[in-house]
């Protein structure tokens, strides 16, 4: 009788030596090594381009331990063969990143009718996104316009030359957004009037507030069979948004650098519907961009003499990712002054409001003659002769207390049986006059210095 052998060993050997496939899209890795899926359309194939030591080869597999090796996803995949995400063919030569910018900017202009600034940021941009992983902050740009204006145009144009576009025109709902973003880590590229539900537009907010910085998921319920468990979905990335108007939340429009659509006639140089040929053209641009990818995603950084002082933190953390990555010198200054321009202008639009108001009667107060305490009382009384009939509803003395302790954040306390603001808050109310575009006043020994004998 033949003796029966025991497998097991065989078995768990086998299973050891047989690493786990893992789809993958790209990978950065150690000693400078990046992995990057390619998708050739006519010959409806995928494959991995890695670049190790300053060459690319291309790979069927990487393999990243004993354990785990990662394969390209299927060319018959809906997203890559629907064309939801974009990407590259191979990687191509380029003369010059000079070259490659203009080559961007006058793809751009050759489809899309916007100012010439913002067709240079536009370009940047799409540059950006390519190296978008090496940075922590990064800034959205934004369109705003009524239909007809030119919005979708943009997206489709500069969309196209992103890093890894998912266009999400194609999702059936936000709900696979997450999963889309998790997986590709691309630049997502939405039009938001395409998602006209209210729950729907609360998804979007929720992941263009976690977006700009790296290290902030979107965390979302799960239940696998019996048991709760939180799926923690990245969506850190570039984006590009059209919208017709405003969001509500400010922060949030602050994240972007944005154009309004439509306030001139359409050049007539510009094609009323896109030709077949552009598709070629973006692909070759993709193909020159994703050799620019491997030669300086390990190598821009963000340049910290770019910080302005002079502008909001949030403006600065939105505007020196993009500009460390521009060479050319006028175009750099020229961001920089859109910058302070963004500046002024929200300087301007809190100027406008009641925080504002209030803060103008305060220094009044503190710059008048009698130098009187800050009473909000007597706050809430000049409120009112100086702005009364500018609002419908009673204006108490709580709600300018209100105002002053949960909008400004400054400390009140109370001194024989009214509420005053601290004296400690000068140096605070200093800032403020600042931030709301408050121009400080002469108090009455500076004038008579001025004035003369």
């Amino acid at each position: 009788m033949m003796e029966k052998r025991d497998t097991s060993d065989f078995a768990v050997n086998y299973r050891k030596a047989s690493p786990r496939s893992i789809p993958a899209v790209s990978g950065v890795f150690d000693h400078g090594r990046i992995l990057e899926m390619v998708y050739r359309p006519k010959d409806r194939e995928t494959a991995f381009v890695l670049w190790d030591d300053g060459k690319w080869s291309y790979a069927n597999t990487y393999s990243v331990d004993k354990k785990h090796c990662l394969i390209p996803y299927s060319p018959h995949n809906n997203l890559i063969k629907n064309e939801v995400v974009l990407l590259p063919s191979k990687p191509m030569a380029y003369e010059s990143e000079e070259s490659l910018v203009n080559e961007i900017q006058a793809f751009i202009h050759r489809y899309v009718d916007v100012s010439p600034l913002f067709e240079k940021i536009a370009a940047y941009y799409v540059l950006f996104t390519w190296i978008y992983d090496g940075f922590n902050e990064l800034p959205y740009l934004k369109l705003r316009g009524d239909f007809g204006s030119g919005k979708t145009r943009f997206l489709l144009t500069v969309g196209s030359l992103c890093y890894k576009p998912i266009f999400a025109s194609g999702a059936s709902s936000v709900s696979p957004l997450f999963r889309i973003l998790d997986i590709f880590r691309g630049t997502l590229i939405i039009d938001e009037a395409d998602f006209r539900l209210s729950d729907e537009r609360a998804e979007i907010v929720k992941i263009l507030n976690s977006g700009n910085v790296k290290g902030f998921p979107v965390l979302r319920s799960e239940v696998v069979g019996k048991e709760f468990n939180p799926r923690a979905y990245h969506v850190f990335g570039p984006k590009i948004v059209a919208t017709r108007g405003f969001f509500e939340d400010r922060a949030l429009e602050s994240r972007f650098l944005a154009e309004q659509m439509g306030q001139y006639r359409l050049r007539d140089d510009i094609p009323i519907n896109l030709p077949s040929e552009y598709k070629e053209e973006a692909l070759h641009i993709r193909n020159k961009l994703l050799l620019f990818r491997f030669r300086n995603l390990n190598k821009r950084q963000i340049v910290e003499d770019l910080v302005d002082r002079r502008i909001e933190p949030r403006l600065n953390q939105i505007f020196v990712p993009l500009l460390s990555i521009i060479e050319d010198a006028q175009a750099r200054e020229e961001l920089r002054e859109v910058a302070r321009q963004y500046n002024q202008e929200l300087i301007a639009e809190r100027g406008l409001e009641v925080e504002a108001q209030v803060l103008e009667i305060i220094q009044d107060m503190v710059s008048g003659p009698d130098k009187a305490r800050l009473a909000v009382k007597d706050i809430t009384s000049r409120f009112v002769d100086r702005h009364g009939e500018d609002y419908e509803h009673k204006i108490t003395a709580k709600w300018i207390g209100s105002i002053i302790r949960k909008k400004l954040n400054l400390k009140t306390h109370k001194s024989h049986g009214i509420y005053v603001i601290s004296p400690s808050q000068k140096t605070k109310l200093e800032r403020l006059y600042e931030k709301y575009g408050i121009s400080p006043k002469d108090d009455d020994e500076t004038i008579n210095k001025k004035a003369g004998p």
